[in-house]
């Protein structure tokens, strides 16, 4: 018998995407504010409790990082107390918990890409929230799965691809920070992927042994102006002004909340554990593109 499965966050970036996804793998019951509140726990405890699913995606979150330095209250409600109740009403009913995390609770200093083992220390309001949950999650005793993210993009949502390629439209010259580093992931890969790891957890008796922290991002890495540069390099040229992006550092270009640096992922143990491996991000890169 094949499981219910409440995605929370179903508008998202990533959440849309796994609706298609993970679709033949069970029941699936798709929310997102306002028919549940991520700020009171009492409409999480009624969603987990009512549906009863035996697995609760958590694709909801709170994401304007430099909004959360003002708003502090507010993200940690969504991405750090929010996840923690998921968690324990996931328990009650003997559900795995698959949560979404980030690479901003790294703080980029390394120079070589982190894996699920380096210590976290988030430079922003986001990342501590972020963090929060994630050791909630783990906490709790729920059987789980959290993949911290990194860059995510897609045809749909705010995210750098979709600015970028407006932007271009609209100016001859862009300037875009160059000096720091993560893996550009497509948000259907990321879905993609969920759904492949979550084929294997389902039949298994024992899910204790998957239960733990992932990294899941593109193969390679580049910088915000090489993401950029391949953005608009890869644009059809009708319609397109932008001719010239220069490549400037963070200091040009302040904004409330500190970014790492360096926040490139290693997804060693993802391929150990599951056998799985995404694209290099130039490949997806060029799928979604031709998709638009």
């Amino acid at each position: 018998m094949q499981p219910t499965i409440l995605i929370i966050g179903r508008i998202g970036q990533v959440g849309w995407e796994l609706r298609r996804t993970l679709g033949p793998l069970g029941r699936l019951v798709c929310v997102d504010y306002p028919e549940i509140d991520l700020t009171d726990g009492g409409s999480i405890r009624k969603w987990v409790q009512e549906t009863r699913p035996g697995i609760v995606v958590n694709a909801a979150a709170y994401t304007a990082v430099d909004k959360a330095e003002t708003e502090t209250e507010r993200c940690m409600q969504i991405n750090g107390t929010a996840p923690g109740i998921l968690a324990e009403e996931a328990k009650k009913v003997d559900a795995l918990l698959v949560h979404y995390s980030t690479d901003y609770v790294y703080d980029g200093t390394k120079t070589t890409p982190y894996v699920e083992d380096d210590q976290p220390n988030p430079l922003g309001a986001y990342g501590r929230c972020k963090l929060a949950g994630d050791q909630a999650v783990q906490q709790s005793g729920v059987q789980h799965l959290i993949f911290r993210l990194c860059w995510v993009y897609g045809a749909r949502g705010l995210n750098f691809m979709l600015t970028m390629m407006r932007l271009a439209r609209e100016r001859e010259k862009l300037r875009i920070v160059g000096d720091q580093y993560g893996c550009p992931t497509w948000s259907r890969m990321i879905a993609e992927t969920t759904a492949l790891a979550l084929k294997q957890v389902i039949p298994a008796a024992d899910k204790s042994g998957f239960t733990g922290a992932y990294h899941l991002a593109a193969t390679g890495c580049t910088s915000w102006h090489g993401f950029a540069s391949s953005i608009i390099g890869l644009m059809p040229e009708e319609g397109k002004k932008c001719k010239q992006i220069d490549k400037i550092s963070t200091s040009e270009y302040p904004l409330p909340a500190k970014r790492p640096a360096y926040s490139v992922l290693c997804c060693e143990k993802l391929e150990r554990t599951f056998g799985l491996k995404l694209p290099d991000w130039e490949e997806s890169l060029k799928e979604v593109l031709e998709k638009i």
